[in-house]
Formats: structure tokens, C-alpha cells, sequence
């Protein structure tokens, strides 16, 4: 199984080869925001371990096994801001947030989230009761702070 940072790095590579047809070290570096050396490094990580090939100054390809993964990441991510969305947390922390739980979430975990949004997307008027509730107690909240 893949660290978590390889997780970044497999997700962010897939991204870009669906995104432009491949990825440059420079084109990771810039998307996760590291120098071009902690890419070279991570990605001769990811070579060693069968995820994808690489070869200097030639670029790399993603493997059956990188490909695999890296799709099941993407879906991942877009799963867990699909849920928020769902639960109605604000748009503005959804990025952060997903980033800070998909890698301490079991794959067990993802499945139930996932059959959970499934059913949420099924069951709108759900969903409107959740948007109706989370407003009540907003407006709970503000009270509370106001009676101070």
C-alpha cells in the first residue's frame, strides 16, 4: 500500500496525464507545490515500488497497478467533497478538508460513505431536512452568542 504522500503524488499524476496526456516532474512540482527535486526523488520511490516507470529526462508512465490507483484516489477525493457537499459543510472548507481526512479513512470506510451518498442522492428530501436542520442550528447558534 502506498504512504500517504505517495497517495498525493499517484493522485496528482493521474490527474495530469488525464488532464494533458502525461506529467513532467515540473508540472507535479507546480500542482503540489514541493520543489522539482522532492518530486524526482518521490517519483524514483514510485518506480521502485511498480506504480509507474520513469526515466530521466524522458518522463514517466503510469503502470496497470499506478493507474489503478491513482483513478481509485481521484474517485476517492470526489466521493468524500461529494459528501460534504451532502452534509452541507460550506464550500470554502471542502478542499481543505478532504485533504485532511481521505488519507485516515479505510477503504471500508470510503465504501460506506460511498453507499451513504448513494442512498442521499436517492433520497433528496434527506437532504433537505439535513440543509434545514444545519440552518436551525446555525441560527441557534448566533442566538446563543447574542443572549451573551
Amino acid at each position: 500500500m502506498p504512504t500517504p504522500s505517495m497517495e498525493d503524488y499517484l493522485e496528482n499524476i493521474y490527474k495530469l496525464i488525464e488532464q494533458k496526456g502525461y506529467a513532467r516532474v515540473s508540472d507535479i512540482a507546480e500542482a503540489l507545490e514541493v520543489h522539482p527535486s522532492s518530486v524526482t526523488k518521490m517519483v524514483q520511490k514510485l518506480d521502485q515500488s511498480k506504480y509507474l516507470v520513469y526515466e530521466k529526462y524522458r518522463g514517466l508512465v503510469l503502470t496497470a497497478k499506478g493507474k489503478k490507483i491513482g483513478k481509485r484516489l481521484v474517485d476517492r477525493h470526489h466521493l468524500l467533497e461529494q459528501f460534504l457537499r451532502l452534509i452541507g459543510v460550506n464550500e470554502e472548507h471542502i478542499y481543505n478538508d478532504v485533504e485532511g481526512i481521505e488519507h485516515h479513512l479505510s477503504w471500508d470506510s470510503i465504501t460506506c460513505i460511498e453507499n451513504l451518498v448513494d442512498f442521499l442522492g436517492k433520497n433528496p428530501e434527506i437532504v433537505e431536512h439535513l440543509r434545514l436542520l444545519k440552518e436551525k442550528t446555525e441560527q441557534e447558534e448566533i442566538e446563543d452568542l447574542q443572549s451573551l
